[in-house]
């Protein structure tokens, strides 16, 4: 497994490859294959860790845990429910997310995304790895108080800094099952397992390719377990993923 990182180093930004616990730039892109080069010094501590891509799209499924679903007193899905979050939203590691004045409470949703690596259209279920890049953290942040009024999760879904990604792309990672955590202000608020999945990865890959193509650097997130709650300015949020690393951001 290697993890994939794009950061900046004085006034240089670039991506760099992690493997066995070594930084070492790279040259090329994700998508197109990357080369390890020279050591980057001082590792992870000596540079700042950025958004890793800017997707064309975020693909978010809805009530893909069924402890989520019933905290929030919906019946599970007979398929996924889809919904899409602007390229806008993006932030990464560090930056802060901030709370729009007047919409009301303003909830964490800790999730693993999955990170497309080149065009995708019509795939099959045994065919998903094949057009997929590796995993990632995303904290799909939610104007709840709004989302209770609308029937579309646009708008509520959709605000600037309300999809942190993050903190690397990690490459050759089996997502069956994997620990993840949404923690605030050192409180565990999530704590489940992506065997407690509805729909699987390669499911989700081959529902959604169905209708829409993806592009190399789209996002598909898999939805949230139970644990959501409200972030406020001064809080800090941090989604964890086994295997793939720790998205922290602030909030303002």
């Amino acid at each position: 497994m290697e993890r994939i990182y794009r950061v900046r180093q004085h006034d240089d930004t670039f991506y760099a490859v992690e493997r066995g616990g070594e930084l070492r730039r790279a040259s090329g892109d994700p998508f197109a294959g990357l080369s390890a080069g020279a050591a980057v010094s001082g590792g992870l501590a000596g540079v700042t860790v950025l958004a890793p891509l800017r997707p064309s799209k975020i693909v978010c499924v809805g009530l893909n845990y069924k402890d989520h679903a019933g905290e929030v007193g919906k019946a599970l899905p007979a398929e996924p429910l889809l919904f899409i979050k602007p390229s806008t939203a993006v932030i990464g590691p560090g930056e802060p997310i901030r709370i729009p004045p007047g919409v009301g409470r303003v909830d964490h949703e800790a999730e693993l995304g999955i990170v497309i690596g080149r065009r995708a259209h019509r795939v099959p279920a045994a065919k998903a790895w094949d057009y997929i890049l590796g995993l990632i953290c995303v904290n799909d942040v939610t104007a709840r108080d709004l989302q209770k009024k609308e029937s579309q999760y646009t708008r509520c879904k959709g605000f600037d800094t309300f999809a942190p990604i993050g903190p690397c792309i990690a490459v050759g990672l089996d997502p069956s099952s994997l620990d993840i955590e949404g923690w605030v202000n050192g409180e565990k608020r999530h704590h489940s397992n992506t065997r407690e999945l509805i729909f699987p990865v390669p499911y989700l890959v081959e529902h959604v390719s169905r209708f829409m193509t993806l592009q190399p650097g789209d996002v598909i997130t898999t939805g949230t377990p139970s644990g959501v709650g409200p972030l406020v300015p001064g809080d800090r949020m941090m989604v964890k993923l086994e295997g793939v690393g720790t998205l922290s951001n602030p909030c303002l």
